[in-house]
């Protein structure tokens, strides 16, 4: 018999705290993880994850809950908007859609891999999407929504498969993409622009850097008329979606924290255009490092890891090998095809975030990275416009073409 014990959103928020805490401190005594920037947040949370893991077969199923997570992440995204102003769109912007094609030939090698692999072990090859784009690039929403799709159509139960085979691709996402941008970033001697260390925000105001360790110099004033535009976001957000949903085309699925990042990229601009208001950047920039550390540390504490110990050996090896190849893609093709520069190399880190998990996790990569090696925000609107909203389009025309492809 299992017991459930409920944790209020009080006590869950509580909790988020501490994960970032237990990250901070084991990364200040574990080399290694310093070395290669693995997130705070990916360590905590795993931590705190196994302990959870351990009461589950004590018979103690925990429950958090986490109203503000989707905030959280919408507040993020917001951010990401806001510091999108139309100098950086005009001079990186074409970089998005290179970014774009890139995403969309790994997504297509990524299903032949699985495909071809549960071909290989004697597997349905609809499963090899499943432990392919549809949960690795797709994340868990994704992967929810084809089970049903699989079920009603198909008559495969993929559910529990699809829900571990996302939680595996999250975990690993977050823990390849420092190391892969790390070594690259030294291999190649690459810097950033701004520079690697010093008062980022005192020499360049508008920068947002999503840097833990930036002295951001703002006041309580700032800090309520920033949250307030970040509010505004995330309530608009929902309303624009309920708005398009009533046009009929909700089959795109776009996810409400896209609306909340575009919603933040008209802000700025106007304000920006207008001059009607001068949005504090540094200001920006705390509150959303804030929102997305807490917004992973909710995700990481929250996953059921004993849902992985549903995944059979043939599904274990195909998700190992999907983690070499978006590996290898992102050292090699990634980086090269992005410039061979710092910003490459922090995208790098980033397609192995969205690659195998969710953009949230992109980010969080990034963010680790840029702590360390300086500010690039150039990777802070390339990855987060295409991971969260053109990915999921070119994954869906690719799925249906194979489909299409094996005769269902």
């Amino acid at each position: 018999m299992t017991t459930t014990i409920h944790v209020n959103e009080l006590e869950s928020l509580l909790i988020a705290i501490i994960v970032l805490f237990l990250g901070y401190f084991i990364n200040t005594k574990v080399k290694i993880l310093r070395k290669y920037n693995i997130p705070e947040p990916i360590v905590g949370g795993l931590v705190i994850a196994f302990i959870i893991t351990f009461f589950h077969f004590q018979g103690f199923d925990i429950n958090f809950k986490l109203g503000m997570q989707d905030t959280l992440m919408q507040m993020f995204f917001a951010t990401v908007g806001l510091a999108a102003s139309y100098k950086l769109l005009m001079k990186g912007g074409s970089r998005v859609f290179l970014f774009l094609g890139v995403a969309t030939v790994f997504i297509i090698i990524q299903d032949a891999v699985g495909v071809g692999m549960s071909k290989a072990l004697g597997l349905d090859p609809l499963l090899g999407l499943i432990v392919g784009s549809i949960t690795l690039s797709g994340g868990h929403g994704t992967g929810a929504a084809w089970s049903q799709t699989f079920a009603t159509d198909y008559g495969l139960n993929t559910l529990e498969l699809s829900m571990a085979a996302a939680t595996f691709g999250l975990i690993m996402g977050g823990i390849i993409g420092g190391p892969i941008a790390q070594r690259l970033i030294n291999k190649h001697k690459l810097k950033s622009d701004f520079g690697e260390s010093g008062n980022h925000h005192i020499e360049h105001p508008d920068l947002i850097t999503y840097s833990d360790r930036e002295e951001d110099r703002i006041t309580s004033k700032n800090t309520i008329e920033v949250l307030f535009i970040l509010l505004v976001c995330v309530a608009g957000a929902s309303h624009f979606k309920d708005f398009i949903d009533g046009l009929g085309i909700s089959a795109l699925r776009i996810p409400e924290f896209v609306y909340a990042l575009f919603i933040g990229v008209f802000i700025t601009n106007v304000c920006e255009g207008t001059k009607c208001y001068k949005i504090n950047k540094e200001t920006v920039d705390a509150l959303g490092t804030i929102s997305l550390s807490l917004f992973l540390a909710m995700a990481l504490m929250s996953l059921h890891l004993w849902e992985l110990m549903d995944l059979a050996m043939p599904m274990l090896i195909i998700l190992a090998v999907q983690t070499v190849v978006l590996g290898l893609f992102t050292y090699f093709v990634t980086f090269r095809v992005m410039g061979s520069n710092y910003d490459a190399a922090i995208i790098a880190g980033g397609h192995c975030g969205f690659g195998m998990g969710a953009t949230p996790t992109a980010v969080m990569n990034m963010g680790s990275l840029v702590s360390r090696n300086g500010p690039s925000p150039q990777a802070f609107m390339v990855v987060p416009i295409v991971g969260a909203f053109f990915i999921d389009i070119t994954n869906l025309l690719v799925l249906q073409g194979y489909i299409s492809f094996l005769g269902h």
